[in-house]
């Protein structure tokens, strides 16, 4: 079996490349938030690449959870209702932020943003927060 470690290092540095490639090719960012926005709003015939973006991402997952033995499998034990507040947070808060973790985390700090990395710390923060008030007072699944 492959460590843990190698198949996150791998799947790092893909991102990375992956992102890199899109900046050098096209020009553009690859912060998911925008992407969707562009499909959901599109403008420009912008529609065709944004699209085949998101589908590599779902595809790609899929065939990752189907192909490597122990792949991390979608958890089912979370409450509807609270999946759907925290949907709904998460894109006021990208809308916020103007842009998503990908967007910042990846393409952001990579560029040598501040911008971009206060709006990580204000995301991660934000996280540790969450998780610690729903593991250890209201005592929910994490």
């Amino acid at each position: 079996m492959t460590a843990t470690w190698l198949l996150a290092v791998t799947g790092g540095v893909l991102i990375g490349l992956s992102a890199t490639l899109l900046l050098w090719l096209n020009g553009r960012v690859a912060g998911v938030s925008g992407i969707l926005n562009g499909v959901l709003l599109p403008h420009g015939g912008d529609v065709a690449w944004r699209t085949t973006f998101l589908l590599g991402l779902i595809v790609a997952a899929g065939l990752y959870m189907a192909l490597v033995p122990g792949a991390p499998q979608p958890r089912m034990d979370f409450p509807r209702a609270g999946l759907v507040v925290a949907g709904v947070l998460v894109g006021f808060g990208t809308r916020m932020a103007n842009g998503c973790t990908s967007g910042h985390g990846v393409c952001g700090i990579g560029r040598l943003s501040v911008r971009s990395l206060a709006a990580v710390v204000t995301f991660m923060a934000t996280a540790i927060a969450t998780t610690s008030v729903v593991r250890h007072v209201i005592g929910g699944p994490v």
